[in-house]
């Protein structure tokens, strides 16, 4: 990974692309998956001979889960390094300090993160779970099988801000109440989430819905843990919570806890077992493989799918072939929906065992076509099967 003068689209060298990913700050976890996700992509595509026969070459920049610097860096990969197509960005924040300068400079960004949806970027490509691919099947489970009381946390920044209203909304369709929301600013120490529990204690909500992100999270559950809460009468559900969070908690923390994404390191499928045999083998063995980095891995694929179409890494250009890619995930087939940027993805509900390892509970059983303004859906519109929307 090096910085250097840009490859035009008829040059004989390498097609260039820019990696914003966090190797430090408080979301380096999770998005030093999402880059070991993208670098073995990328390592995939060039033993395959690479895109028209000129390898993928990527500039590497860590941003330390800050947006100030994630702006910044993006500049410098458009302007001084002259690449065209950025892949990266982890927390909304980050995303939303990114694409004014994407847009400026004609660039385009690959967003591999769950996000809360309600925004149209014709320079982004939004390949994360929209709230109708994960919030509407996590508050059907989480009413039908614990209870209507909500109590609600996140991490002070605009994603929890806005999933927390998506999730609210959800929770009043099926009559439910929120008893509390609270916040809690990023690197918050462990006294901050001990208070948070108290208010809990003081509501007595029959579940806890979580957005607190990045290693805060491995305090929020020390901290319900602590306080003598039990998953089993209140659990706390996340779309915020994944193997690499899990990681930093000591055995039996996180056990009974509910999760929802298109992902988990434990799927059985071939192609799932393929993949995170391939990841762990070239990132190491204990390296967490997480929904964030196989969004990452397969974003990736698809961008260079629509390059060897075009031949052009011209974002306009681009963006006309991603609709008609498709590839065949870790999660089952992905694709770009043309209308709106965003990808087709296969929600998922797991459960954190004993072992630390998410077990599956739920699966829509089949990818769903993303609504990221939930315009069509409410509760009722998802049966239990899931069907309604899982459109294939």
């Amino acid at each position: 990974m090096r910085a250097g003068s840009p490859a035009s689209d008829n040059e004989d060298g390498a097609w260039r692309v820019g990696l914003l990913f966090s190797a430090t700050g408080v979301t380096a976890d999770v998005e030093t998956s999402q880059l070991g996700g993208t670098l073995l992509a990328i390592d995939e595509i060039n033993a395959a001979g690479g895109v028209r026969g000129r390898r993928v070459e990527a500039v590497a920049y860590d941003p330390a889960s800050d947006p100030r610097a994630f702006r910044r860096l993006a500049e410098t990969l458009l302007v001084e390094d002259g690449v065209r197509l950025i892949f990266g960005c982890y927390m909304s924040s980050t995303r939303k300090a990114v694409l004014p300068i994407v847009e400026a400079q004609d660039g385009l960004l690959f967003y591999p993160t769950l996000y809360e949806g309600f925004e149209y970027s014709r320079h982004c490509v939004y390949t994360g779970a929209a709230p109708n691919q994960n919030s509407i099947q996590l508050a059907t489970y989480l009413l039908r099988h614990y209870g209507n009381r909500f109590f609600l946390i996140g991490s002070d920044y605009v994603y929890p801000y806005e999933s927390n209203r998506i999730m609210s909304d959800f929770v009043v369709q099926s009559r439910g109440r929120v008893l509390g929301e609270v916040y809690v600013p990023l690197g918050a120490p462990d006294a901050a989430f001990a208070e948070v529990m108290e208010k809990v204690r003081e509501a007595e909500p029959d579940v806890i819905f979580s957005t607190v992100v990045g290693t805060d999270t491995a305090r929020l559950y020390a901290a319900h843990h602590a306080a003598g809460f039990t998953s089993r009468h209140l659990p706390i559900a996340s779309l915020t919570t994944s193997e690499a969070e899990v990681a930093l908690m000591p055995r039996g923390v996180a056990a009974g806890h509910i999760t929802a994404a298109p992902f988990f390191e434990t799927l059985g499928t071939p192609a799932a077992r393929r993949f995170v045999a391939a990841f762990k083998k070239r990132n190491g063995v204990h390296r967490p493989v997480t929904a964030a980095a196989e969004a990452a891995y397969f974003q990736m694929h698809l961008a260079m799918q629509a390059l060897e179409r075009t031949g052009t890494d011209a974002p306009e250009a681009l963006l006309a072939e991603l609709g008609a890619a498709s590839f065949e995930a870790p999660q089952g087939r992905v694709r770009i929906e043309p209308s709106n940027h965003h990808a087709w993805l296969r929600p998922r509900i797991a459960e954190i065992g004993a072992d630390g390892r998410f077990h599956v509970m739920w699966d829509a059983g089949a990818a769903v076509k993303p609504d990221p303004y939930c315009v069509v859906q409410n509760l009722d519109d998802w049966p239990a099967d899931g069907r309604r929307f899982a459109l294939s």
